[in-house]
């Protein structure tokens, strides 16, 4: 029988992602394929009881130990997956069950290290464990992870963050790229590459999650506001400088700023290339028209300029953006 070097608990309660679960075993279970080295690594799924847990998914799965139990055992690795619910309204909210959040607390104090998946870090936030850390969640709950715990630096773009022995990954799919990340901590990058190839995906996806979320549309809290937004939009292709944004809303330029910031958090410059970069990432995805007609067409003036915005906003250039996400037809 093999000896266990390295115990790796996933935690599983009513209601959790299903790919959170099942993705990083099947990283870890390849693992062991590709080196002896990994011989003595045990992925256990742990929950309050032995009964069956139903995840979002509605697909039931069987833990191997309780909570208790496992807070008994020495482990390397403590993974906390996600859960969510959509409102009425159809805004996304994690869940942060309290039972859950104390199982949390006690088991992270007996691992190596602790990593969470997509949503899974709200979790670690109400436990305690991203005070003072730089985080990451998936994109739709990040807003969020960011006013319910205003001592995490949430940053909703990378993939995954490590901040010390805390580990954070992005939204769903992402549970895979975060386990490769911990393979490449343990047995290096020659090996994790090797696993990579077996899953089919790159072992480090080129961006970060921007590039997958909806295209968000500052809100504006008073209506001289929202019609400057409607004139900013069917005038994309203008200059439209500060001083044009101040006339079109009647106010001086310094009012102007201070409106800005008030109400959508930004400067005009930065309001008017957001929704630039929108109206670009929906020509790229629905039409045929050139990169260069692109940039004419939104506003950018130039290829480059149009290249360096997606790069701040996206990590990924037009091309590349269209290439993943090109509508068909």
């Amino acid at each position: 029988m093999a000896v266990v070097t390295k115990r790796i608990v996933i935690m599983l309660f009513d209601g959790v992602d299903l790919l959170d679960v099942t993705g990083p075993p099947e990283v870890f279970a390849l693992l062991r394929r590709e080196t002896p080295d990994a011989a003595g690594c045990q992925v256990l799924l742990a929950a309050r009881s032995m009964e069956p847990v139903r995840t979002a998914a509605g697909v039931r799965v069987l833990p191997d130990l309780t909570f208790e139990e496992a807070a008994g055992r020495r482990m390397d690795t403590l993974i906390v997956p996600g859960s969510v619910e959509v409102d009425g309204d159809g805004r996304i909210r994690a869940l942060t069950d309290p039972e859950v959040v104390r199982s949390v607390r006690v088991l992270a104090a007996r691992a190596r290290r602790v990593a969470s998946v997509c949503v899974g870090a709200h979790l670690l936030a109400a436990a305690g464990l991203l005070d003072g850390r730089r985080a990451t969640t998936h994109w739709s709950t990040a807003a969020q992870l960011a006013a319910d715990f205003p001592a995490v630096e949430v940053d909703c773009d990378p993939i995954f963050i490590r901040d010390g022995r805390v580990w954070t990954g992005a939204g769903i799919t992402a549970c895979l790229d975060l386990a490769l990340a911990l393979v490449v901590e343990d047995f290096g990058e020659p090996v994790a590459m090797a696993v990579a190839r077996q899953l089919v995906m790159y072992l480090k996806r080129s961006g970060g999650q921007s590039q997958f979320s909806v295209p968000t549309r500052p809100t504006t809290t008073t209506r001289r506001m929202d019609a400057l937004r409607q004139y900013v939009l069917r005038h994309l292709d203008a200059p439209l400088t500060v001083a044009d944004l101040a006339r079109q809303a009647q106010v001086g330029e310094r009012q102007l700023g201070r409106i800005f910031r008030a109400e959508v958090g930004s400067t005009p410059a930065a309001y008017v290339e957001s929704l630039r970069v929108e109206a670009a990432r929906n020509r790229l995805e629905a039409t045929e028209d050139t990169v260069e007609r692109v940039a004419t067409t939104c506003g950018f003036g130039t290829t480059d300029t149009l290249v360096r915005a997606f790069r701040r906003s996206l990590g990924a250039t037009p091309t590349e953006y269209r290439q993943r996400f090109r509508r068909p037809g």
